[in-house]
């Protein structure tokens, strides 16, 4: 029996029609699930995986991205007003503060700061507030806590928060807040404003030295909080807890807008301190649990980080005000909504820029900064140094805001090191010298494409203090020439370094070259450039300076422990108050020795003095005037070199809504909005396949396979009319 020519050639056709029928599918390109598409989810992206997540132990930026939009701290700042506004949030309404002399009586609210002795601030909640669907909160008939004393069999199966069949909620309460407070003091816990809080809080720190005591007497994980009070937080009534502070400090508000002023149930903790899910990272550093309008649902920071909408949340509304052109701009159309407007959002990992940018063209990311690399493509600069979109981005839609940030970038010194640090004349000289050295101008200019004013103190734009102009300058640093700063020249940093003992970069008792260490977590291409920049700038003096590069938890060893030389450190603004840029040069705020953010160890007791008389004053000439004076100060130690605020460029697309930059507060996802139906639309627009190479693959195909087909087939043919011959 001959065989079918067509029956042949099907498995080619076939191959031809798959081949056509996948150009009809999906883009090829997504990188996400085809089930997505449309969906109300918000894609961005981290680099840094987080360390913690607890509110007790978490303060980095990458961090807080998370923490920010899952925990609710009584207070919040207006999304769109400036200044910036004080709101509340999970507050009925933002706490009065009462001032009290030493005896305890109650002073008029125009009493001098040297009068008050303690203030108080009574803080009330909102009613029916819930918590998250969680693990910790489930009762059995009896009302005993299902998940509490789990044996370890019990959780042989268990490897992760989902494995748990059953959740439940309860409503958040005063108590919650105080539990959190105390948690600051816990002895396990290592929380990093700890140190700076006991000057403020009321016997905070005698609390934590009596739960050293009773951690010291007991075995296991748990500590019940609830046992042991203190006097500087209190439970009121269900819904008010009372802090009370030393002194006249009216930051402490801004400090109720953070998560490590955040409510914590008991339960939780209870429930995390289990030994045998802390074997398995099953813990609050780990899985949140907050009343905040989004919950993490999937913690994997090799891979991705989601975060979806708390099917429990209170729910709030979208401003109906702010600035004179936010509803120009469109930022009130939403005015009373009900928020969060965003479903659901994904955290890709992204280490490298250019993957994230094409992404970004792509429309498979909805927001992004801009990386040098991608600088040129992204931003054109007019001949007067005014800033626009290129036509390709203005051609997709693309949006564009700006701002000078809220945030200081430095190179710091250790001051207890023998070498760079200390407040000797010798030591401050040789800081000087590298100070004027290692040019921020032209790190700014290679870095950053010019996105970035130098420094010339702590304090950045935008915050009480910073002063422009001349009256501004870092005069150890900067000489005032022609309307603006100009970094000395190299000989007089060379003047200074001989004065210090080190002419030409060597020790004049030694002849040894000085040699330096700077001590980093950073790696790749990137990082790399950076190194070899900075090297330079250290042998303008003939100074070497080693990298000593590690991984990022022994970076932070190291700088807990004061044994780094040089490094470089960054601050965003935590609140906008002088007191959070200068209290990072605050003696008894020091990393080493007191797990603050005094990353440089800096401790001169007349800044310390004057810091303790500025931190309780309204802004005022009278603390401009202190300011400037403990500014002076630091710029004549130099413990930092100043660096440079950065400017911040971010991109979105059209479909992209209601973002206004914020640099201060932290929990602005809720405010976000998309048009899935036009991202979706722009997507198949900017990702159509290209087909020709297809074609071209099956055209090449037939060329090679079907001749040899042929000639198969014809012998097959051959071999069957031979055999046909054969049997007649």
């Amino acid at each position: 029996m001959k065989k079918s020519p067509v029956g042949q050639y099907n498995w080619l056709i076939l191959l031809i029609s798959v081949l056509l029928l996948s150009c009809e599918q999906h883009a090829w390109n997504n990188p996400y699930s085809v089930s997505e598409t449309g969906q109300n989810i918000l894609y961005s992206s981290f680099s840094d995986r987080p360390n913690h997540l607890d509110p007790a132990q978490s303060y980095s930026s990458n961090e807080i991205t998370f923490t920010g939009q899952i925990y609710e701290p009584p207070l919040q700042y207006h999304y769109l007003k400036r200044p910036y506004e004080l709101i509340p949030l999970t507050a009925t309404q933002i706490p009065e503060p009462v001032y009290l002399s030493k005896n305890g009586s109650r002073l008029p609210e125009s009493a001098s700061p040297e009068k008050i002795a303690f203030t108080l601030y009574d803080i009330t909640i909102q009613k029916g507030i819930h918590y998250q669907p969680h693990q910790s909160f489930v009762q059995d008939a009896s009302g005993n806590y299902l998940y509490h004393s789990m044996k370890e069999a019990q959780t042989a199966d268990i490897f992760k928060l989902d494995d748990f069949e059953k959740t439940d909620t309860r409503e958040l309460i005063a108590e919650d807040y105080v539990y959190q407070i105390k948690r600051l003091a816990h002895p396990r816990l290592h929380s990093p404003i700890f140190g700076f809080m006991t000057s403020y809080i009321v016997g905070l720190k005698e609390y934590a030295a009596e739960l050293k005591k009773v951690v010291e007497d007991t075995d296991g994980y748990y500590l019940d909080l609830n046992k042991y009070d203190f006097e500087g937080a209190k439970v009121i009534d269900r819904y008010t807890y009372r802090i009370m502070v030393r002194g006249k400090y009216p930051q402490m508000l801004y400090w109720m807008t953070m998560p490590f002023f955040a409510p914590v149930p008991w339960e939780a903790d209870r429930f995390y301190s289990q030994p045998s899910l802390v074997e398995r990272n099953i813990t609050l550093d780990w899985y949140p649990v907050g009343t905040g309008p989004y919950m993490l649902t999937v913690n994997n920071p090799n891979l991705q980080m989601v975060l979806e909408r708390n099917p429990n949340f209170h729910g709030e509304k979208y401003p109906d005000e702010g600035e004179e052109a936010d509803r120009e701009n469109g930022l009130l159309a939403d005015a009373g909504k009900p928020l969060p407007f965003v479903d659901k959002v994904v955290y890709t990992l992204e280490k490298e820029n250019i993957p994230y940018w094409n992404k970004f063209l792509q429309g498979y990311y909805d927001v992004s900064g801009i990386s040098s690399d991608s600088f040129d493509q992204a931003i054109s600069v007019g001949g007067q140094g005014d800033i626009q979109l290129t036509e390709e981005m203005q051609s997709k839609g693309i949006h564009l805001q700006t701002g000078v940030g809220t945030s200081s970038f430095y190179l710091g010194f250790n001051m207890q090191d023998p070498i760079v640090g200390s407040l000797t004349e010798k030591a401050r000289k040789l800081r000087q010298a590298i100070s004027i050295a290692v040019d921020y101008e032209e790190y700014i200019s290679i870095f950053n494409n010019g996105r970035g004013i130098s420094a010339q103190g702590p304090i950045p734009p935008g915050i009480f203090g910073y002063m422009e102009g001349d009256k501004g300058v870092n005069s150890v640093v900067y000489e005032w020439k022609n309307g603006n700063p100009q970094r000395k020249d190299i000989e007089q940093a060379r003047q200074l370094l001989a004065e210090a003992g080190y002419p030409q970069g060597a020790d004049v008792n030694t002849g040894k070259p000085l040699l330096l260490n700077f001590d980093t977590p950073g790696s790749g291409p990137d990082s790399k450039a950076r190194f070899d920049w900075l090297r330079k700038q250290f042998k303008k003096l003939d100074i070497q300076l080693v990298i000593r590069n590690t991984t990022y938890n022994r970076f932070q060893e190291k700088m807990l422990k004061g044994t780094s030389q040089i490094f470089m450190w960054g601050w965003n603004a935590d609140y906008p108050d002088p007191e959070n840029f200068l209290f990072l040069l605050y003696g008894p705020n020091k990393k080493s020795g007191h797990n603050g953010e005094n990353a440089a160890n800096y401790d001169n007791p007349e800044f310390n003095e004057l810091f303790e008389k500025m931190k309780n004053m309204e802004n005022s000439d009278e603390r401009m005037e202190i300011i400037n004076h403990m500014v002076g100060i630091a710029r004549e130690d130099s413990p930092w070199v100043w660096g440079f605020h950065p400017k911040s460029f971010t991109l979105s697309h059209e479909w992209f809504g209601n973002s206004k930059t914020n640099f201060i507060a932290n929990n602005t996802l809720k405010y976000k909005k998309l048009d899935p139906i036009l991202r979706q639309q722009k997507r198949a627009e900017w990702n159509k396949p290209v087909l020709w190479p297809t074609f071209l693959i099956v055209a090449v195909l037939v060329v090679l396979i079907v001749p040899a087909f042929v000639t198969y087939i014809r012998k097959e043919h051959a071999v069957d009319a031979a055999v046909e011959r054969e049997g007649q």
